[in-house]
């Protein structure tokens, strides 16, 4: 059995200086970025998606689709172990809102209108991610 890894944990300093302005709004305090604004929303090259924060591997690009929302949207994570779920009612919705279980940066949310096997989308913004294109 793995032992499980020690989550990342900064002072809001630490992550300031890390990130953007931008990425940290998004990553670390719940934000969103505009639809259709994002990097990585029309990516269509082949590789992984990271988190922004820590590096951990979440996304790969072969359960990335377009699901015309304007953010980058999968049908699944690299693992359920890379994504902690929350619910989220702010806003006057009730959604179920992603983070990064290494590092609990803000992801985007998860909604249940996604293509199949899964029948998810994982609605993420680019700012909380890094893309490392495959080597070839």
């Amino acid at each position: 059995m793995s032992e499980k890894k020690q989550k990342i944990s900064r002072t809001d300093l630490e992550w300031r200086e890390q990130l953007t302005p931008d990425e940290y709004r998004i990553c670390r305090e719940k934000g969103t970025e505009r639809a259709f604004t994002g990097e990585y929303y029309n990516n269509q090259q082949e590789g992984n998606y990271l988190c922004k924060c820590c590096g951990e591997k979440l996304f790969n690009s072969q359960h990335k689709y377009d699901s015309g929302s304007g953010w980058p949207s999968f049908w699944q994570p690299e693992s359920m172990a890379v994504i902690d779920e929350h619910h989220d009612h702010t806003h006057g919705m009730v959604r179920v809102e992603i983070t990064c279980s290494n590092c609990d940066a803000h992801l985007g949310h998860v909604f249940t209108d996604g293509p199949q096997p899964t029948g998810q989308r994982y609605c993420v913004n680019s700012a909380s991610l890094v893309f490392e294109k495959d080597k070839a």
